[in-house]
């Protein structure tokens, strides 16, 4: 293969035969459970790297499930994602969220996730179901469970608008790639927002959240000191590409 044709056709591993396709990615019927919860604050702001700055002191905890999604297929998701505010360079001051811990079952978008956007994606296995009027989600690392989350299913409708904006926020992450010595080749705090929302339906309802420790799935460094609200909905949207707004090998 000529270098031409290597450069022509790079943008995802193994070179001649990706992991998953180019993006975009859609996803269709895609159902969220979120169980909005206190913890302590030390702790929050011990895990979120400036510059983000930590928005009180709570944390979202996310089951996903996306039966439907192209070039990813069908998977479940699951983790905790933080409030957090972004100065640009400008002055700015943006609101939205950094994305702490996610655990999936699928190779494809883990690969893809990390890759592109740098997701902390690892492998593992989360289930959402629908157990009579309950809605029921664990996740497994191994043979270990480390979270059980359950919600009263619609209890009560939410109105959209106000989700709509939330998902319109948004959402940080820390990429890292190291280079072949073992050394940081890429250390960036990258944007990205969720892009074509279509809300189908939107409700609210009592929950339940409870972490287990473990060494290698380590959602308990962030425990449960209140439940404060849960929402479950359902949309289409298009996960936008990133970009980079802070260089970590570039500042002190």
């Amino acid at each position: 293969m000529k270098i031409a044709a290597v450069r022509e056709n790079a943008f995802a591993m193994p070179l001649n035969n990706p992991a998953y396709p180019r993006p975009p990615y859609k996803f269709y019927n895609r159902e969220f459970v979120v169980i909005n919860y206190r913890t302590d604050p030390e702790a929050l702001r011990a895990v979120v790297p400036e510059p983000l700055e930590v928005i009180g002191d709570t944390v979202a905890y996310e089951f996903i499930r996306m039966p439907d999604s192209t070039g990813f297929g069908d998977y479940t998701e699951t983790g905790q994602v933080i409030p957090v505010r972004f100065t640009t360079p400008s002055g700015i001051v943006q609101e939205g969220s950094y994305v702490h811990a996610m655990y999936l079952d699928d190779n494809s978008p883990i690969a893809g996730g990390r890759e592109i956007w740098g997701f902390p994606k690892k492998l593992a296995t989360p289930k959402l179901t629908h157990e009579q009027e309950t809605l029921v989600g664990t996740l497994h690392y191994g043979s270990v469970l480390c979270v059980t989350a359950t919600m009263g299913y619609k209890h009560r409708e939410l109105p959209h608008e106000p989700l709509a904006k939330a998902m319109a926020k948004p959402a940080f992450m820390l990429k890292i790639i190291p280079h072949v010595d073992g050394s940081p080749r890429i250390c960036e705090l990258v944007r990205y927002h969720l892009e074509d929302v279509t809300l189908k339906g939107a409700w609210a309802g009592p929950a339940a959240l409870q972490l287990f420790e473990h060494a290698m799935c380590d959602v308990a460094r962030l425990p449960v000191r209140e439940v404060t609200s849960a929402s479950h909905y359902i949309a289409d949207l298009t996960l936008g590409l990133g970009e980079v707004v802070f260089d970590y090998l570039q500042h002190d």
